[in-house]
């Protein structure tokens, strides 16, 4: 059986958030490193935690600080 998590738009900028903070990088930064395969593991799963959070952030239209959170303009 799958276990399905419901999160509000908020909460999922709250945890991004809180993620980046929890590294002591900006996304730029992280996003810079992880490019170049300089990441610990534990660093590399928040990143791949926040890119999944601004996809589902992307895929609220209605939301256009989705597009501002994940550094893309949304229009």
């Amino acid at each position: 059986m799958t276990t399905v998590i419901h999160k509000t738009p908020e909460q999922l900028r709250e945890q991004r958030d809180r993620l980046l903070a929890e590294t002591g990088m900006s996304y730029e930064q992280l996003r810079d490193r992880a490019e170049v395969y300089s990441l610990s593991l534990d660093q590399l799963d928040v990143w791949h935690t926040i890119e999944g959070i601004d996809y589902l952030l992307d895929g609220d239209r209605g939301d256009v600080e989705a597009g501002r959170v994940s550094g893309r303009v949304c229009g």
